[in-house]
């Protein structure tokens, strides 16, 4: 894209968007919300990052390559799934910890499981959208 304005405000758009899609993660127990939708909204803004600047500059930014966070996302909603085993419970069963140092801020299988889904959609969506760009580009 050609546009002077938009190259100047993606950084601040994207960072804005990652931003609303870990409020989205961390809110989705409760409400509407969750791994999913978080990992759509990261994917987005990733995606309007690179529309900005391209797909090298997205690249760039990137510290880990988009696969392998969905790899690493999978292996964490597996793990989470399976905690449940060694509480003697069915698959997939929640188990809450809430550690004093927290305050009240409860740790879970269900947070490790969205964290897992926001990473495994984050990546595979990135990924299919930067490889559609670079073929483009091609």
């Amino acid at each position: 894209m050609n546009s002077v304005i938009f190259r100047f405000t993606a950084p601040y758009l994207t960072s804005l968007m990652l931003l609303f899609s870990v409020f989205v993660l961390l809110r989705g127990h409760n409400e509407p919300g969750g791994g999913f939708i978080g990992g759509l909204v990261a994917a987005s803004a990733i995606a309007i990052y690179g529309l900005a600047g391209g797909v090298a500059s997205v690249r760039r930014a990137l510290y880990f390559d988009p696969m392998t966070l969905a790899a690493v996302g999978l292996i964490m909603a597996v793990l989470a799934g399976c905690a449940s085993f060694v509480a003697g419970m069915p698959f997939l069963s929640g188990l809450w910890s809430f550690p004093a140092m927290l305050d009240g801020f409860a740790i879970s299988t269900p947070l490790f499981f969205d964290i897992g889904v926001y990473l495994v959609v984050l990546g595979a969506v990135s990924s299919i959208a930067l490889t559609l760009a670079e073929s483009e580009d091609a």
